[in-house]
């Protein structure tokens, strides 16, 4: 788990793909918050597209590259949390966020973690690449 949360503060901009509601993959920059109590959790407004097409089909993947031409790929299924303590603690540490949603009681500001999240680290080094189950 750590070297994947390592790998996602590191490299902040991360895409987000999903299924559209036209059953098309919909794919767009979004950014990795926090991990608390084994979770990895995100963030989005519940007026966006988004959110609808991760309630209705759940099952997500995230790319990420490094400079390094490293990579992860994140996948899972979103669960979206009302904790008022992880809502907070993403606004008190992310200086975007908190101008767009103000407070964590905020009735558009949604946070979701990655149920049963798989990742896997990988480069063009030829050696194999590390699996996470988180």
């Amino acid at each position: 788990m750590n070297e994947v949360v390592k790998f996602l503060q590191e490299n902040p901009v991360q895409y987000f793909a999903t299924i559209g509601l036209d059953g098309k993959p919909k794919v767009r920059p979004f950014q990795f918050m926090l991990e608390e109590g084994g979770k990895l959790y995100f963030c989005t407004s519940n007026q966006k597209n988004v959110y609808t097409q991760i309630n209705q089909c759940p099952f997500v993947e995230v790319c990420i590259a490094s400079p390094a031409f490293a990579w992860i790929r994140l996948s899972g299924e979103v669960v979206f949390s009302q904790d008022m303590k992880v809502k907070q603690k993403i606004i008190e540490t992310s200086e975007l966020v908190r101008s767009i949603y103000n407070t964590a009681d905020n009735p558009i500001f949604e946070v979701f973690y990655l149920e049963n999240a798989k990742a896997e680290i990988a480069d063009f080094s030829g050696n194999p690449a590390k699996e996470y189950i988180l």
